[in-house]
């Protein structure tokens, strides 16, 4: 159980990504901050841009430093976020265009996403999931690379209108990609 003192120091860390407060906190204890925040929800996004797991360090290390430069030069500290997932966005689709990829999604490894636990798992119902993940996954697999981008951004947590700043899209056009991308899943779900 955490101690008032580490509550404290949450608090002080919460703040400390706040335009109002970063003076008093020194840009590298701030971009550190961000990379514990961000860091793992844009490792993944940009790895299902399909890029291998050291492409996506080196883009995310890449991106971070272009953070510590953006803060050093006294740059706008708004949504920084969502700057973020912009910025590794351009780079992980220049990289791909760097090394001419044509592969539109990463060879998908079951084993890489985890199981959910079941207290009293009956076979029955351990193959019914099992069926369904894959049926879930296949239709993932088959979106159009866009629709795939926006509901992976999304999962990510980033609101619409980040989201189309990242793709360079409207909202609207966000909204419309998010809402064939759902209704496949739920027509898939449906099975």
């Amino acid at each position: 159980m955490p101690s008032h003192a580490d509550s404290l120091v949450d608090l002080a860390l919460l703040r400390a990504v706040e335009p109002a407060d970063v003076s008093t906190v020194p840009i590298d204890q701030e971009v550190l901050i961000l990379f514990d925040r961000c860091g793992p929800a844009l490792q993944r996004y940009v790895a299902s841009l399909g890029l291998t797991t050291n492409e996506s360090e080196d883009i995310i290390q890449d991106v971070f430093l272009a953070l510590f430069r953006h803060l050093r030069l006294g740059r706008p500290r708004t949504n920084l976020r969502g700057w973020l997932f912009q910025v590794a966005h351009n780079r992980a689709l220049k990289h791909r265009g760097r090394t001419r990829r044509q592969h539109l999604w990463p060879p998908w490894d079951e084993t890489a996403l985890p199981e959910p636990i079941d207290p009293a798992p009956d076979p029955e119902a351990q193959l019914a999931a099992r069926e369904r993940r894959r049926r879930l996954i296949w239709v993932v697999r088959s979106l159009p690379e866009r629709d795939r981008r926006c509901l992976a951004l999304r999962a990510e947590g980033l609101p619409y209108r980040d989201i189309a700043a990242v793709l360079g899209v409207s909202l609207g056009t966000v909204a419309k990609l998010l809402a064939r991308a759902m209704a496949r899943l739920a027509r898939a779900d449906e099975r």
